[in-house]
């Protein structure tokens, strides 16, 4: 094998990912050899501590503190980013485009945030960056946008792309815990941080779906403009309820068309238990796409931890070292620094189904003046569902599920509503997702 067909590789940054990549690199050398034709050279192991490099018994010859000596190597043509942040993470990928380096990185908010300089940088080089492990771990969602699906008009998604909240809703669904409960157990399990703000406010699935978009429907999204919402203030009554209608709770990263525009939000939404999103339990993630040509596909699989995600990192690696990785950067213009400005729609314009649980006094003529204040802002009620509260204080839940309408409306139409002197707090608001139409006709 000549020096022609080895690709040498450094990976920056030696934590869970990065140790898991690098074990792939070592122990599976000879499979990922034969699996790609190809030798996959591991250079060097950048970072300020080797611990976790020692104790997976990397071989010390491997390990470099000095960033730009690595740079400097003629014989590494990869540097996979595996720190994580968006700030010295930036830095270094953006020393290692400038110095001739393609660039694999499994980092979705350092994308979400700064994408379009990142790509423009790597072209203006003459590199790429690959990025599989940044969206869904394991799950090879980015090659199905930019491969298997790009004869596509692609019209939705619906992604459960985060595995601490699927799993703490999971507890809460299956075992009726209380959230606060169900995130205790996560931590106890290795499947939430310490401080899981990112993850169950929202903004961990925000970043991915700023990313699944931007490649599904060929725009710049503007991360800044995504509403997004978690499951940190979920009542366990919502599951409750939910579950009578036929609906289970997912966190769920939704971008559709809707006109001329996109609508991309994140937010806790029912789902029909007849939905294959709706099975997807535990640390699990799962995204569902359609497209107009193929209709639903759905991609499932272990979302984060340190093997999944190494493999999706791996992955991205042989695609350089085979040069399909290049040759899609450079021919397919969907990229976030070549592709126009999406039509991103303001929250108000959404079209869709909603929940609303209001406790009001349990008195005559209350359901007759929240159905008038609806019927105001043209929302027709589609079921009822009303229960005897244990607390009368806290005064009785009145379930309602409406028709299609628009988000703005439902939200002026709840200001009144809870307005009204019969009601006893505000009203709960969630969507419902129903499954997205299939054309399957020509773009």
């Amino acid at each position: 094998m000549t020096q022609d067909q080895i690709t040498g590789v450094a990976i920056v940054g030696c934590g869970t990912v990065g140790g898991a990549a690098a074990t792939i690199l070592t122990r599976d050398a000879e499979l990922v050899s034969k699996r790609c034709g190809t030798r996959i050279d591991l250079r060097y192991i950048v970072d300020v501590d080797f611990t976790c490099a020692e104790q997976l018994g990397m071989d010390a010859s491997l390990f470099c503190e000095d960033l730009d000596e690595v740079l400097n190597d003629d014989s590494v043509q990869i540097v996979a980013e595996l720190v994580g942040g968006t700030t010295i993470a930036k830095t270094i990928i953006e020393k290692a485009l400038n110095a001739g380096k393609h660039v694999v990185t499994a980092n979705k908010a350092l994308l979400a945030h700064h994408g379009a300089e990142l790509w423009a940088l790597a072209r203006s080089n003459n590199v790429c960056i690959a990025f599989e492990g940044s969206c869904a771990g394991g799950v090879p969602i980015v090659g199905a946008l930019c491969q298997g699906l790009l004869a596509n008009r692609i019209d939705a998604i619906f992604g459960i792309v985060n595995g601490t909240c699927n799993y703490i809703l999971s507890e809460m669904t299956t075992r009726g815990q209380s959230y606060s409960e169900a995130l205790t157990q996560a931590q106890a399990d290795g499947l939430a941080e310490a401080d899981p703000t990112l993850d169950v406010a929202g903004i961990d699935s925000a970043h991915k779906i700023a990313i699944l978009a931007a490649l599904a429907f060929g725009r710049k999204i503007d991360f800044d403009a995504i509403p997004a919402s978690g499951i940190d203030s979920l009542d366990t009554m919502e599951i409750r309820f939910g579950q009578e209608l036929g609906y289970v709770v997912k966190l769920l990263a939704i971008a559709q068309r809707q006109g001329d525009g996109l609508s991309l939000r994140v937010r806790p939404a029912f789902i029909s238990k007849e939905h294959p999103l709706a099975w997807v339990s535990g640390p699990f993630n799962a995204v569902s796409v359609y497209g107009h040509a193929t209709g639903h596909t759905m991609y499932y699989g272990r979302g984060a931890g340190g093997l999944p995600t190494a493999s999706a990192v791996v992955a991205d690696i042989t695609a350089i070292a085979l040069g399909t990785a290049q040759r899609q950067s450079e021919m397919i213009g969907i990229w976030p620094d070549q592709a126009p400005e999406a039509n991103q729609l303001a929250i108000e314009a959404v079209r869709g189904r909603y929940y609303l649980r209001v406790m009001a006094d349990d008195r005559p003529g209350v359901l007759a003046r929240v159905a008038d204040i609806l019927a105001e802002y043209d929302i027709s009620i589609c079921s009822v569902l009303q229960h005897e509260s244990p607390h009368a204080d806290a005064g009785v839940p009145v379930v309602i599920t409406t028709y299609e309408a628009t988000e703005g409306d439902v939200l002026s139409a709840l200001r009144k509503i809870d307005a009204l002197d019969v009601i006893k707090s505000k009203t709960t608001c969630m969507g419902i997702v129903d499954e997205h139409e299939e054309w399957l006709q020509p773009a």
